[in-house]
């Protein structure tokens, strides 16, 4: 009875402190880009307009931390509409069947005073694969309404035929019109999520 109520008093403790507590990604604020070879001779920029997620995050343990995001595959913009809709075509996103990107971390590695690395599981059209994110996170503001935020970073480099996404043309004068490597990169505002009152 006595470690039962040891329990129920440390995790109390723990939580009054503000040792795990859960961030929820502001879409209004975060952005997901990309970058892709062209031709071989320019690189295309684009983003997605919608990013969603949480994180829990444990201040005694970062290592204990975890991470799951969702960005919305029909939001890809170009800044070309005729590129935009090949991209959300069969061809390549398919994002009548594929609406979505995923990510859900399995591991934590703290590599510095505000830096990490984030292991998890990435669904691209119906593929999921194991990615590492190189990521940052910032200091821990107040907004205007008295809520708290906090921002993070993260990039990672990605061959997207690992994920089913292998339409191309070859040029007449070699090479071909689309590159497989993809860099990615995050910009994210997490707003903490009020705890729940029992």
């Amino acid at each position: 009875m006595r470690q039962g109520s040891l329990a129920v008093a440390v995790s109390f403790l723990l939580s009054s402190w503000g040792f795990a507590s859960t961030w929820e990604i502001d879409p209004a604020h975060s952005s997901a880009t990309f970058s892709i070879r062209h031709m071989t001779v320019s690189n295309v920029r684009g983003e997605f307009g919608k990013v969603t997620g949480t994180v829990n995050w444990d201040d005694a343990d970062v290592t204990k931390s975890t991470a799951e995001a969702t960005i919305d595959t029909t939001t890809i913009n170009t800044h070309e509409p005729k590129r935009d809709a090949h991209l959300k075509s069969p061809d390549f996103f398919d994002v009548e069947k594929n609406p979505t990107i995923t990510f859900k971390s399995t591991q934590v590695q703290k590599v510095g005073a505000d830096h990490l690395k984030i292991t998890g599981n990435l669904t691209i059209h119906g593929v999921t694969r194991p990615v590492i994110l190189d990521a940052t996170y910032t200091g821990i503001v107040k907004d205007p309404g008295g809520n708290t935020r906090r921002g993070a970073s993260a990039k990672t480099k990605l061959n997207r035929k690992d994920f089913g996404l292998t339409w191309n043309k070859s040029l007449e004068a070699g090479g071909v019109l689309v590159g497989d490597e993809v860099d990615i990169a995050l910009e994210l505002e997490l707003a903490k999520k009020a705890p729940n009152k029992s």
